[in-house]
């Protein structure tokens, strides 16, 4: 399903931006978290992941990200907890290579 989804979206947006063949999704996996704490490190590490890669200057302003809603939502002793999580350990693959949409 996800390699369908993949292909479809990535030839529509080739098509609008007029780039046949550009790779659109770079990447994709799933794995089987069975730690709570490895599950708040990798929560930690997305809500993040714009601000490592300089997309913006506050997690919170990447309006693809959950970040600001856990923000909103989340109590500001999970928020502490969540921000005490080193992300520069976790293994994960990422080859993100910024590019503009237009």
């Amino acid at each position: 399903m996800v390699n369908k989804l993949h292909s479809e979206t990535a030839r529509f947006l080739n098509e609008l931006d007029h780039t046949p063949g550009r790779q659109i999704w770079c990447n994709f996996w799933d794995s089987h978290i069975t730690y709570e704490r490895s599950y708040l490190a990798r929560l930690q590490y997305v809500h993040n992941n714009a601000l490592h890669h300089q997309l913006v200057i506050r997690a919170t302003d990447y309006r693809w990200c959950s970040a600001a809603w856990f923000e909103r939502v989340a109590s500001p002793a999970f928020q502490k907890v969540l921000a005490s999580f080193k992300t520069d350990k976790l293994r994960v693959l990422d080859d993100y290579i910024p590019f503009k949409l237009e």
